[in-house]
C-alpha cells in the first residue's frame, strides 16, 4: 500500500487572548505571517506530499481562503469546535492514509527529522508518531488517518475538540504510538515558542528578526540559543510555560 502525508493545518481568528493569530505578522517589514512561515517550512519537506487548510466555519476566518490561494493549496471548511472532523476532512481532500499535524499558532516547528520519524513511523507499522519533551510550538505528530477517524467515531465532544490527541492518550491500549528520541539540547520544556499571548507575539518576533536568513527551516537550536543569551526574554513568557510534555508519560510507556 501506497502511504501519502498530508498537513492537515486547522485554522480560525477566533481567540480570547489574542485574535488572528496564525494571521499575526512576523516580520512587520515584508509581513510574513506566522501562517507564512508555518507553510513555507513544511514544504521544504518533500515526505509532506500535500497541505490543507481546515478553515473553520465563519465569514470572520475568508481570510485564510486567500492564504490558501496564494500558496496553492486546498481548503476545506468545518466546524469551529470539532477540529479533529476539520482535520479528518483535510485527509480526505488531500487523499492521505496519514496525516500530519502542527498547530498554526506556532513558527518554529522542528522538522530536521520528518523524514527520519516518517519512515519511522511506516516502518514500525505505528498509528501515532510524535516527538516529545521540546519547547511548546516546536513538536509535530502524525497519525494514521483511520486512527483519527477511530478517535472521532469513539470519542466524546471534548476530544473532538481542538484537543485532537487526546482520545488517543486517554486509551494508549488500542493504538501503537512511539514517541521518538530527539536530542538531548532540544529538551527544554522551560521554553516557549507558541502564540497565544501579546507577549508570546513579541518573543516569537525577535526571534524571527534575529534568525530569518535561517528561515523557514530556522534550527530550533539556534532559536535556544538565541533565547538562553536573553533571560529578560524568556521572563517576559515565563508565566505561560506549562513545564509539561503533551502526552504525559515516558517514552518507554506508550509503545503499543
Amino acid at each position: 500500500m501506497n502511504r501519502k502525508l498530508v498537513a492537515a493545518l486547522a485554522c480560525r481568528v477566533q481567540g480570547s487572548r489574542l485574535y488572528g493569530k496564525p494571521l499575526q505578522a512576523l516580520d512587520l517589514e515584508t509581513g510574513t505571517r506566522i501562517l507564512d512561515q508555518i507553510i513555507a517550512n513544511l514544504q521544504s519537506h518533500p515526505v509532506i506530499e500535500a497541505i490543507v487548510l481546515g478553515i473553520s466555519e465563519g465569514v470572520e476566518n475568508t481570510p485564510f481562503v486567500d492564504v490558501a490561494r496564494t500558496w496553492g493549496l486546498q481548503h476545506i471548511w468545518g466546524d469551529p469546535i470539532d477540529v479533529l472532523q476539520r482535520l479528518i476532512a483535510c485527509g480526505h481532500a488531500g487523499q492521505a492514509t496519514d496525516v500530519f499535524r502542527v498547530t498554526t499558532e506556532s513558527p518554529f516547528h522542528e522538522l530536521s527529522i520528518v523524514e527520519k520519524v516518517w519512515g519511522r513511523h511506516v516502518e514500525h507499522g505505528n498509528d501515532v508518531t510524535v516527538t516529545e519533551d521540546m519547547p511548546d510550538g516546536t513538536h509535530f505528530e502524525i497519525y494514521r488517518l483511520s486512527t483519527l477517524e477511530q478517535s472521532h467515531a469513539k470519542g466524546g465532544r471534548d476530544e473532538r475538540s481542538e484537543l485532537c490527541s487526546l482520545y488517543v492518550r486517554r486509551h494508549l491500549e488500542e493504538f501503537r504510538v512511539e514517541l521518538v528520541e530527539i536530542p538531548e539540547a532540544w529538551r527544554r520544556l522551560d521554553l516557549r515558542l507558541t502564540v497565544d499571548y501579546p507577549e508570546d507575539l513579541v518573543l516569537c518576533r525577535r526571534v524571527y528578526t534575529a534568525l530569518k536568513h535561517k528561515a523557514p527551516c530556522i534550527p530550533l537550536e539556534d532559536i535556544i540559543a538565541f533565547l538562553d543569551a536573553r533571560p529578560a526574554l524568556k521572563e517576559l513568557v515565563a508565566a505561560y510555560v506549562a513545564n509539561k510534555p503533551i502526552w504525559g508519560r515516558r517514552r518507554e510507556a506508550v509503545h503499543g
